[in-house]
């Protein structure tokens, strides 16, 4: 090719416009696929919640009743989510009060200096009866007859889609659910703690 020849492909050069469409799919498909991974992250995402929300209330239903039995219960929620996100961890919380208006509530003290916390002497009364002042009157595990109970699950899982165009596209998803029941009147609601004591 000859000196001549060359300097005229270069002039040709900027009004060539063959694979132009190559360039422009190119820099769309990546804005295309990141858009199609992040819609379906957030549809499993919507869909493992919705799913989460209805085995939860359903097992806290099943726990709430005398013959109830919640490592059963437990594993139901497992089983039917694990379905929307196989591989999914879980971790399973129960805490029984006396009464709804209990729920979250820390026990009673004289708080004289106004902070907030049981300290510097003030005296309490253990509740839930564990030797300790708490800021969360209820007791670890699924009560007795007539305790509410507030059970809540949450499920860590990878995505099926994860997208890397993003910051945290492909780290783990969580997911938490929760619901609250009042167990059924098997029995006489056990007696909670009324003992005093000092915090320090």
């Amino acid at each position: 090719m000859t000196r001549a020849m060359i300097l005229a492909r270069l002039r040709a050069l900027p009004a060539d416009e063959q694979g132009t469409s190559v360039m422009e799919f190119g820099l769309m498909v990546t804005v295309f696929v990141g858009m199609l991974l992040g819609l379906f992250d957030l549809g499993q995402l919507a869909y493992t919640q919705a799913v989460l929300n209805g085995a939860v209330q359903e097992a806290a239903r099943s726990s709430s009743l005398e013959v109830g039995d919640i490592d059963a219960a437990d594993a139901m929620v497992e089983d039917i989510v694990s379905v929307v996100a196989p591989g999914a961890e879980f971790e399973t919380e129960r805490v029984s009060y006396a009464s709804f208006a209990d729920i979250a509530r820390p026990e009673r003290w004289n708080d004289e200096n106004a902070d907030g916390t049981c300290s510097d002497g003030e005296s309490y009364t253990d509740e839930n009866g564990n030797g300790q002042w708490d800021p969360d009157v209820g007791t670890d595990g699924n009560g007795g007859a007539e305790d509410v109970v507030l059970y809540s699950v949450t499920v860590t899982y990878e995505p099926l889609f994860p997208n890397p165009f993003y910051v945290g596209g492909t780290s783990d998803r969580t997911v938490r659910a929760s619901a609250i029941k009042k167990n059924q009147p098997f029995a006489d609601q056990a007696e909670y703690g009324s003992d005093a004591g000092t915090c320090d």
